[in-house]
């Protein structure tokens, strides 16, 4: 499993992708021109010399290195709302007071705001079922997280991600069903196709600035204000161990919750290593030369344009170094020469790092990630 930047020969895939992943996965919308406009501007965010967050979108393929399918895709958005505008509810709790002080009573509602414009956004997540495997859904979610270690001038202080809410197999969202005859009569879908498209004056002139309260809404449309969709359970808990978590803001459209973390608080940033590489040319027990037993790891050459990375066990620290040996077959595939850089991001402690400390629960070895966000 190889993961790179998206290229235009990928558009073919992508398109399958979008189609694949159905109304409510906003950030990929089955428009092949559209599609091909996100894949060129990936390309130059990609190539641009940046020293602040701006209008760049990294957009990644996760690659089968033998077969040449691609597998998923997954992003990041420099600094969402920039370009156009990233609106959401916001839940509040109203206090009211019936004459007396001492009768009162608390009333939720929903308030439209632009809270989060400026920040960083990981989005696109998406590992086609066909593909599930061991690590993969990992592999998607935490390798946009060593991107950003490696290149933090590129992305904002705050990091958020906009989860999928939750919806039926046809597609219909109950918080839209009730919202919709409030509004606008619309469905769903092009609801969706309008608010990520863009289209002018689109919130403004169909989503209510003034409060909505939460007692006035049906008890399906209620029940599911701040949940996710049943594909993206998985991505939620996997954000919630890197230190994501949810603030009270939800989509315009279906509720879903959007995640938030400062950006050197999650867990991926901070546990990014750097190391030279050493070249050794077959792999071998790592516990031959170190006395440990080593787990998986995201191993990546430090590129932006040609940015690498997979999952391995082949890659351990060098005895009395800072180095870490690199089997070369793997070097290649990485772009990696003997002596570079090279980052590292363990999917699990070491038995000796691991000694005294509580256990990591196990996760399942296949993840059940489809449509994530």
């Amino acid at each position: 499993m190889l993961i790179r930047p998206i290229t235009p020969k990928d558009l073919d895939a992508l398109v399958q992708i979008a189609n694949e992943s159905g109304p409510g996965f906003t950030s990929l919308m089955p428009d092949r021109d559209a599609l091909s406009r996100k894949i060129d501007h990936s390309v130059e965010s990609f190539a641009r010399n940046v020293t602040k967050p701006g209008v760049e979108h990294y957009l990644f393929v996760l690659e089968d290195s033998t077969t040449g399918d691609i597998m998923g895709t997954t992003g990041i958005e420099a600094a969402a709302g920039v370009s156009r505008p990233l609106v959401h509810f916001r839940r509040n709790a109203v206090i009211r007071h019936a004459g007396d002080r001492q009768k009162r009573h608390t009333e939720e509602s929903l308030t439209r705001c632009q809270h989060y414009t400026g920040c960083t956004e990981v989005c696109s997540l998406y590992l086609r079922p066909e593909f599930r495997r061991a690590n993969a859904g990992k592999l998607l979610s935490r390798v946009r997280f060593l991107f950003m270690a490696l290149h933090p001038e590129r992305f904002a202080d705050t990091v958020i991600a906009e989860m999928r809410g939750v919806s039926d197999p046809s597609g219909q969202s109950p918080f839209w069903d009730w919202l919709k005859h409030h509004v606008a009569d619309l469905d769903f879908m092009s609801a969706t196709q309008l608010a990520c498209c863009g289209q002018s004056g689109f919130i403004d002139q169909f989503i209510p600035a003034k409060p909505l309260y939460t007692r006035q809404m049906t008890s399906e449309a209620r029940a599911v204000i701040g949940q996710v969709h049943e594909d993206t359970r998985a991505a939620r808990h996997m954000l919630e161990r890197e230190g994501f978590r949810h603030r009270g803001f939800v989509d315009l459209l279906d509720g879903g919750p959007t995640l938030e973390c400062p950006r050197s608080d999650i867990a991926s940033v901070r546990e990014t290593l750097l190391a030279s590489a050493v070249l050794r040319g077959r792999p071998r027990n790592p516990a031959v030369d170190s006395g440990e037993t080593f787990k998986s790891a995201i191993v990546a050459n430090t590129g932006c344009s040609e940015f690498r990375a997979t999952v391995t066990s082949q890659v351990w620290p060098a005895p009395d170094s800072c180095n870490l040996v690199v089997e070369e077959l793997l070097a290649r595939q990485l772009d990696l020469g003997d002596g570079s850089l090279v980052c590292y991001l363990p999917l699990g402690r070491t038995s000796q790092q691991s000694q005294g400390r509580q256990q990591p629960r196990q996760e399942p070895a296949t993840e059940e990630i489809r449509y994530a966000y």
